[in-house]
């Protein structure tokens, strides 16, 4: 069985301690800097020990990250984007694939209508 993409999942390979806040980062696209300083803060701020139970929950409950998730960094973007908003990932699916067959409807109409033009390229090729 292969791993689900959209499944949040501890990445150790990046991470500094047990890889929860670069596991996040991977899940949301943030950037791993940014979430690492946002949970000090939060923990500065007067959540200290609600944090720390949190972050270990995530630690208890969450799988590591299998190695070879994503192909390439678009794949891996492509991914977050699904996972923060699925919607409009599948808006713009859909409007690639349209489009896509727009232009192959073009392309037959092209090829397929009595073009004298395009016939005497072809003759002459002969």
């Amino acid at each position: 069985m292969t791993a689900r993409r959209t499944k949040f999942y501890l990445d150790k390979v990046n991470g500094k301690w047990m890889g929860v806040c670069s596991g996040i980062a991977d899940y949301t696209g943030i950037d791993v800097t940014w979430v690492r300083v946002g949970a000090v803060l939060v923990t500065l701020m007067g959540a200290f020990p609600w944090t720390l139970v949190a972050y270990f929950a995530a630690v208890y409950f969450a799988d590591n990250k299998p190695s070879g998730l994503y192909a390439d960094r678009d794949d891996q973007k492509f991914w977050q984007g699904v996972r923060t908003n699925p919607t409009r990932s599948t808006r713009d699916v859909r409007s690639k694939f349209r489009d896509i067959d727009r232009r192959l409807a073009d392309i037959e109409i092209y090829y397929t209508s009595r073009n004298t033009r395009l016939a005497d390229e072809i003759d002459s090729l002969r």
